[in-house]
């Protein structure tokens, strides 16, 4: 005789309230975000470093722009990326109702 699982083990099938016409909106604007994303942060981690000795002639805070950019401001960008972004990712859940608590 087998072994009985227990239902933590069992997979959970979740069916979706949720439209079709819904979910390809919702997942349109996400899509949308993250690839917003995605080229911010390719332009600040990459393209920045492509064009250091050109932003080393413009100086920032007594520093030449390119090497702030690579030490310090890259790494503000990445920051404040995060932030908004989890904060307009939000704003796309509450959009579509599928918010967090």
């Amino acid at each position: 005789m087998p072994l009985a699982e227990p239902d933590s083990v069992r997979p959970v099938r979740i069916e979706s309230d949720v439209d079709p016409a819904t979910a390809a909106a919702y997942w349109s604007k996400t899509s949308g975000l993250m690839w917003t994303m995605l080229i911010i942060w390719a332009v600040f981690g990459f393209g920045i470093h492509f064009f250091v000795n050109t932003l080393n002639e413009i100086k920032f805070l007594g520093f030449p722009l390119g090497f702030y950019m690579a030490a310090q401001g890259s790494l503000i960008v990445f920051v404040v990326m995060l932030f908004w972004f989890a904060r307009r990712q939000n704003a796309i859940d509450a959009e579509f109702g599928v918010e967090e608590d």
